[in-house]
């Protein structure tokens, strides 16, 4: 559909906020999804970078609660920035009048702020696995009246280590739950999850998420660790627009952040050692143009949507290939042109090889598979109850330590969505 008044179930309050928000007109995987996610299907999906995911889940989402179709919706990101920014846009999109209240469930941020958000019954959560699963140890959340669930960069998330988090939140799901799956790839883990969680989806995949868009010019320089510093000044200089510069180590943004800024360059850092309101302040000023250089780690590297980056520096190769597609993909976004600069040391041309291979075959290299985060996020157990099970209430998201056991029964519906409980069953 080439038009959002196009798509059927989108209320004038939705086209409204769209139109206010810029949204022309629906990007390919926006054009795909929310259709068939209006429609109650489940989905499996995949995109390029910058592509417009996260409303090709959010609009339809948003819709089905402002039309009173489902009575709650759950969003699972693996960083808390994904969670914050996925969560701003739906508050966009929502409008301020909506009357929909939200819950932000992240790690780093004050437990009691969060309790005070469940208090009031919200519609739509989103958050990380680590700290919905507190929530859930706690008692003070239940997702019993959930009926939308979307699990965002998946693959991230099973890197991550979070598989066994995310097998817990879902044993406390009740019946008739559409999924929709989002992963930048798609390996046999991830392969495996979509089986295990979404019945029947339709499988919608938008060009390559192995390779880069074609919108970013990428270049390599290659040079020795002493001489990257003074080349990050030159290819500052020579440059204009935002900049983002990736380093391997949370040290190491730091002190690059701070040695630009001596010498004369607006630069911040964001790395996993700073508080929760720290990053956000940071990203919300880089967002508004207070500063031009962005320091960050990998924590970064992907769900961040910052229109005006021009420019993506790889002060350090990831050790993750695939980090690579994401870390470029900061900028060109929306159809935009950017520039991907690679420091190379002669030390990291085995990794800049093997994100050769990864672009052309989307082979992750050995010490990848046999080992490492990757490897031990990929592993699964058995679906089945999870850490604090029984702990459900008749409230939507509301606190409560009720000892309700109760599961979904298996019933399926005309949408094409049943309940885990009967998925579990079949295995």
């Amino acid at each position: 559909m080439n038009c959002f008044t196009q798509m059927t179930g989108l209320s004038e309050q939705i086209l409204h906020s769209l139109k206010r928000m810029e949204f022309k007109q629906p990007t390919p995987i926006q054009a795909q999804s929310i259709p068939l996610a209006l429609a109650g299907r489940d989905i499996l999906g995949s995109a390029q970078t910058g592509t417009g995911k996260t409303g090709a889940f959010a609009i339809p989402l948003v819709a089905k609660v402002l039309n009173k179709e489902i009575q709650s919706a759950l969003v699972l990101t693996p960083t808390r920035e994904l969670a914050v920014q996925v969560l701003s846009q739906m508050h966009a999109i929502l409008g301020r009048t909506s009357g929909i209240n939200t819950a932000l469930l992240i790690g780093g941020e004050p437990m009691p702020k969060q309790l005070r958000q469940l208090k009031k019954r919200p519609q739509i959560v989103v958050g990380t696995p680590g700290r919905i699963n507190d929530h859930l140890e706690r008692g003070t959340v239940s997702f019993k009246n959930v009926g939308f669930l979307v699990l965002d960069e998946t693959d991230r998330m099973l890197d991550m280590g979070f598989g066994k988090q995310i097998d817990a939140i879902l044993a406390h799901f009740p019946g008739k739950v559409q999924t929709l799956m989002f992963s930048a790839t798609m390996p046999k883990n991830i392969m495996q999850m979509s089986a295990k969680y979404l019945l029947e989806p339709e499988r919608i995949e938008i060009g390559s998420s192995l390779k880069p868009v074609e919108a970013v010019e990428q270049r390599n320089t290659y040079l020795d660790e002493e001489e990257k510093y003074d080349r990050l000044i030159q290819e500052i200089d020579e440059r204009e627009g935002s900049i983002i510069v990736f380093v391997k180590t949370k040290f190491g943004a730091k002190r690059i952040a701070q040695r630009l800024y001596r010498d004369g360059c607006k630069a911040e850092a964001i790395h996993g050692n700073l508080r929760q309101s720290r990053r956000d302040s940071v990203l919300r000023l880089f967002r508004n143009n207070k500063f031009r250089i962005l320091v960050a780690t990998d924590v970064a590297a992907r769900g961040l949507d910052v229109p005006h980056i021009q420019h993506v520096i790889n002060h350090d190769l990831p050790q993750c290939p695939e980090d690579y597609i994401h870390r470029i993909g900061r900028t060109a976004r929306a159809g935009a042109k950017g520039h991907a600069i690679n420091f190379i040391t002669g030390q990291e041309k085995r990794l800049w090889s093997a994100i050769e291979r990864f672009m052309k075959t989307g082979d992750q290299p050995e010490q990848q598979k046999s080992g490492g985060r990757t490897r031990r996020g990929g592993r699964r157990r058995n679906y089945g109850p999870g850490r604090g099970e029984g702990r459900s209430s008749g409230k939507r998201f509301g606190s409560s330590r009720s000892g309700d056991k109760r599961r979904g029964k298996g019933r399926s519906n005309s949408s094409g969505s049943r309940s885990y409980s009967k998925r579990r069953s079949a295995k």
